[in-house]
């Protein structure tokens, strides 16, 4: 049975208005409140993330922004997403980059700004099918558009996963270092920034040849970023 187009395109715009209903539940609210979990959070806990069992003790301790100390932002800025004040999501040269290393037989390496990866870690899944990617992309854009950048990196660094079982830089800050995040040196927030790409496989309390190279790349990068001074430009609201 073939519907008619009328039918059709009232059914288009019934699933086109309950998407932006949902995006708009899932993300409004936590432009002020703590989001309570996240997607990856309960993946963890119930499948595992990577090569990681499922967590028995998931460690996670929400800390708003005043209670974590710049070096941490800038840190994450400098090792993830030194674009992150400017752009509107996606870093499209990044993007371009990295297809173009693909289509020449290289790895394909990570282009995600941390919008993109805040939005995979609270509402998606690791897997990077196309729909994956495309739902990416849509809740990017809904961060982007209702949250100050601000807010993205504060729900961002009370989100990401820094160990198996750790979520969150203030879990991670009395974890590894035994003091709040509040308290960090640059030299500590460059260490835990240094973990991101694979939390699982990389670990700030047994630091490989790799990380310790990481971080000090990050710090060089955070140097050359001007220091705290580079986080005013997230005050665009």
């Amino acid at each position: 049975m073939i519907l008619p187009a009328s039918k059709i395109r009232r059914l288009m715009l019934s699933v086109l208005l309950f998407g932006l209903a949902l995006t708009l539940l899932l993300t409004i609210p936590f432009r002020w409140l703590p989001p309570p979990t996240s997607a990856f959070i309960l993946q963890a806990g119930f499948w595992g993330l990577g090569s990681a069992p499922p967590c028995i003790g998931i460690k996670r301790h929400w800390v708003d922004w005043e209670s974590i100390s710049p070096e941490v932002a800038l840190a994450v800025i400098a090792a993830e997403d030194q674009l992150f004040p400017s752009h509107w999501g996606f870093d499209l040269s990044a993007i371009a980059t990295a297809l173009r290393e693909r289509r020449l037989g290289g790895r394909m390496r990570g282009a995600s700004t941390v919008s993109q990866q805040l939005a995979k870690n609270l509402y998606l899944w690791p897997d990077p099918t196309w729909y994956r990617k495309a739902l990416e992309a849509w809740f990017t854009l809904a961060l982007e558009i209702s949250w100050s950048k601000r807010r993205i990196l504060e729900v961002y660094l009370n989100t990401v996963q820094f160990d198996d079982c750790i979520f969150g830089v203030e879990a991670a800050s009395r974890r590894f270092f035994r003091k709040s995040a509040s308290q960090l040196s640059d030299r500590e927030a460059a260490l835990l920034a240094s973990v991101l790409p694979n939390p699982v496989k990389f670990s700030a309390a047994r630091p490989s040849s790799y990380t310790r190279e990481r971080t000090e790349w990050i710090l060089e990068q955070m140097r050359s970023l001007g220091g705290r001074g580079y986080l005013a430009r997230l005050n665009r609201e």
